[in-house]
């Protein structure tokens, strides 16, 4: 049995389908498990990983369970920030992970950058490190960008480039990473518990391309077939930044900032083509991620500027 928690989850959701589609044994957990896409033969259960209600019942009997869960909200009801809920849900889980005798926690988390500024993603490597020495063969997957139809950074980038005809650049433009497509994430994901050489580790899963913020920019932009004007600025002006971009993509500030914050350094892998020689995958290249994703997204919705 495979425990899916953060089932109703943009990448929850699709790795259940995906393992679901292999006929595996799958378990998935939810607050609120109405909201869990019914699937034959998934069977839903009800917890809360903060309290830790519901999670003995969804651990019985699982080898693996995914974790793929993390706060991006302000302090809810409880009054914990996000860092707090990261952690209290982690502890509380592994603690339950370990009781249960469950083989491999398999995460999904954040690049490690040179120096973590970025509350965002101190909070991914402690979760990550609490997992782990919790259950010590199990695998956490790092990575930057996802580019896909339900990313919330891609989704940001799209909203940008679809809305305003000169993009303002703060200083991060000139930063690096790897985006990775959806689809390798999902195929990491699903392949790791028949991966014994990833057991007790952490992996940096990456696509082929190194690019600037700016360069991703502008390739989704050329993808979407227009014309829009890069304006550099001096200064990475996050807070000012993020409160704009919120406002312009309509998403919560609370997500933006930390999402910007985690641009202001290099998100590169530590060890390059390291996890696709581990799993033998081949990553998509960034363009054609890009458009697998806009695709997928203009068959739920339309795009103004494409």
């Amino acid at each position: 049995m495979e425990l899916v928690t953060g089932a109703t989850g943009y990448v929850g959701a699709r790795l259940m389908r995906r393992l679901a589609d292999e006929g595996r044994a799958v378990r998935a957990l939810a607050r609120r498990p109405e909201r869990v896409e019914p699937i034959p033969g998934v069977e839903t259960v009800a917890g809360d990983l903060v309290t830790g209600a519901g999670l003995t019942r969804a651990l019985e009997g699982a080898s693996t369970a995914y974790y793929l869960v993390h706060s991006m909200e302000a302090a809810g009801g409880n009054g914990l920030a996000f860092g707090d809920r990261d952690r209290t849900a982690a502890e509380r889980f592994a603690r339950a992970a370990a009781d249960a005798r469950v083989e491999r926690i398999v995460y999904l988390g954040g690049i490690e950058p040179p120096a973590s500024q970025s509350a965002h993603l101190r909070s991914r490597l402690e979760v990550e490190r609490i997992l782990l020495e919790a259950v010590p063969g199990s695998t956490a997957l790092r990575a930057s960008i996802v580019v896909g139809a339900g990313s919330s950074s891609f989704r940001i980038l799209v909203r940008l480039v679809e809305r305003l005809r000169v993009l303002p650049l703060p200083a991060w433009r000139a930063n690096r990473t790897q985006p990775v497509a959806e689809r390798d994430v999902i195929e990491y994901l699903a392949r790791t518990p028949a991966v014994p050489a990833a057991a007790g580790r952490s992996l940096d899963i990456v696509g082929p391309d190194v690019l600037t913020y700016a360069q991703m920019i502008e390739r989704i932009a050329d993808a979407m077939g227009v014309g829009r004007v890069p304006l550099g600025l001096g200064a990475s002006l996050t807070p000012p930044a993020a409160a704009v971009v919120a406002a312009v993509t309509g998403q919560p500030l609370e997500l933006v900032r930390p999402l910007m914050e985690s641009l202001e350094s290099d998100l590169l892998p530590r060890e390059p083509g390291e996890a696709e020689c581990l799993y033998e995958l081949r990553p998509l290249r960034f363009d054609r991620a890009v458009e697998r994703a806009l695709r997928e997204w203009e068959s739920a919705e339309p795009l103004g500027a494409r």
